[in-house]
């Protein structure tokens, strides 16, 4: 019985020992060195680290493979790792190891080392290079491996936080090995298989293609920003790696089909299409459909904390723009249940949350218990014995085949360019900027863009984005920024959110 994930790598490094595992524009590794490498940072993390418990590992990630190499080494160590990408801005770094503080970090550049610097953690920092080539104790990570179960965590994600202080969502062992044979079995992949990844592994959905490398096999090749940036440079690489399947958010997608890339040239190899992270512009779709009409298309959906991916669809036809491409059925071993506001189970064509159970729940988040039980709750429809569910926060409804359709999100919470980001935690770190008296964001759904109303003490505007860049992602960035005299307030004095989509829409009217 598989209990760590790290079986699957070592069993696919017994039977594939030369194939190459991972490789990047700079670098590639065979399953054996894969192993190897984290064998010698998982000693490195354990003859340091002394600990029963399992605790977070800090690992700094890029597009490069040499994060993947650090992951499974805190693996090794009998820990989980915690990926920080190596151009986040320094206060969320900082933020992510308040909450997790970790009991380790790997570093893969001098310039993560730099950051790490200027960070409190409890334990030793490491450099990959530094590390990757040590002698691995083997019977001290045999004696972990022993102690470690199924449920134990493997990785920890953090998203955006309501309160300006990120989430760190725990995954465990069980929840990576049952996405793994669930991707392996529905889309049977082989050695034979070479992915195209274009995920950075800092997020979620880069797990996918790891796991199936993992299990399967299959060559993971790392596409670098580069590739999406200059998109006549993107077919020959997946010709060259004879890349067999893609596993990309939905924005790459439709930055593809937007562009005339594929009239020039087409994937020769490609026989499988993922997309996720939001959804699917049926025009765009249709037009990698009509290039390519022999491959699968296969929308995924699901929030980090349900392992990545808990539903399904195969896209079998061509869909009208004002058409909605379903999410599908739940995935192998999960169950998705629609409730509506008084928690009964809505029928084809209501409205209602959608909620997941299954061995893919997350644990939680990491130190919040608050939080963790604000959403993963008993399953209201089972009182009989515990049954814990995660409600999604995300609207759905039955259709008459069985498949669910996405109908928009509950709460604050939004989906932005591939990425699930609270609002309040951008309207936090704006309000930190000295001289902001006040700030609101809101979302503009139809054209995909963030919406920040701020005020000032002096009553002038700000160069707001220049000043909040070391406070939030590049992604979090408001695409329109509004200075107002005044925030408006309802009767319960609040910010009244609805006054300000009224403004918004007016000002932006056709």
């Amino acid at each position: 019985m598989v209990t760590n994930i790290l079986d699957y790598l070592e069993l696919t490094a017994q039977r594939l020992p030369e194939k190459t595992a991972l490789a990047d524009d700079k670098l590639c590794l065979t399953f054996s060195q894969w192993v190897q490498q984290a064998e010698s940072i998982g000693t490195s993390i354990a003859e340091t680290t002394n600990s029963t418990i399992r605790r977070a590992v800090l690992v700094f990630v890029d597009r490069r493979i040499e994060g993947l190499v650090g992951a499974m080494g805190a693996v090794e160590s009998g820990n989980f790792y915690v990926p920080i990408d190596c151009k986040m801005p320094f206060e969320r770094v900082r933020l992510i190891a308040d909450v997790c503080k970790p009991i380790a970090a790997v570093a893969t550049t001098e310039a993560d080392l730099k950051t790490l610097d200027q960070i409190e953690i409890a334990g030793p920092r490491f450099l990959y290079n530094e590390v990757k080539e040590r002698e691995a104790d083997k019977q001290v990570l045999t004696a972990i491996r022993e102690q470690i179960i199924d449920l134990d965590p493997v990785y920890s994600i953090f998203t955006s936080g309501s309160t300006g202080v990120p989430k760190g969502v725990v995954i465990s062992h069980r929840g990576m090995i049952d996405l793994a044979n669930w991707l392996g079995e529905t889309f049977e992949f082989t050695e034979a298989d070479a992915l195209g990844n274009q995920t950075p592994f800092y997020f979620d959905g880069s797990v996918t293609a790891i796991v199936i490398c993992l299990k399967s096999g299959a060559t993971l090749n790392v596409i670098g920003k580069k590739y999406f940036t200059f998109t006549k440079l993107l077919m020959p690489l997946l010709n060259d790696r004879h890349i067999t399947a893609i596993l990309w958010a939905t924005s790459a997608i439709v930055l593809v089909g937007n562009s005339d890339i594929l009239n020039v040239a087409l994937p020769e190899h490609l026989r499988l299409v993922t997309f996720a992270g939001e959804a699917m512009p049926a025009k765009q779709l249709r037009t990698w459909q009509e290039k390519l009409p022999n491959v699968r298309f296969v929308n995924l959906y699901g929030p980090t904390e349900i392992t990545v991916d808990c539903t399904y669809f195969d896209v079998r036809r061509q869909y009208a723009d004002d058409e909605y491409i379903p999410i599908g059925k739940a995935c192998q071993n999960m169950q998705v249940l629609v409730l509506k506001d008084d928690d009964t189970e809505a029928a084809v064509g209501e409205v209602g949350e959608l909620c997941v159970r299954g061995t893919g729940v997350a644990l939680g988040y990491y130190g919040n218990r608050t939080k963790t039980d604000e959403v993963f709750v008993q399953n209201p429809l089972n009182p009989l014995f515990n049954d814990i569910i995660y409600r999604t926060g995300d609207l759905v409804k039955p259709s008459e085949d069985g498949n669910l359709v996405f109908v928009s999100r509950k709460d604050f919470q939004v989906k932005h360019k591939g990425n699930r980001i609270e609002l309040g935690e951008i309207e936090v770190a704006v309000n930190a900027i000295e001289g902001v008296t006040n700030a609101a964001c809101i979302f503009d759904q139809e054209n995909d863009k963030l919406v920040l109303y701020y005020t000032t003490a002096d009553g002038y505007p700000m160069d707001i984005i220049n000043l909040v860049k070391e406070r939030i992602p590049v992604y979090m960035f408001p695409e329109v920024v509004n200075h107002l005299v005044q925030m408006p307030y309802n009767l319960n004095g609040k910010i009244d959110r609805i006054e300000l989509k009224k403004q918004y829409e007016a000002t932006n009217k056709d």
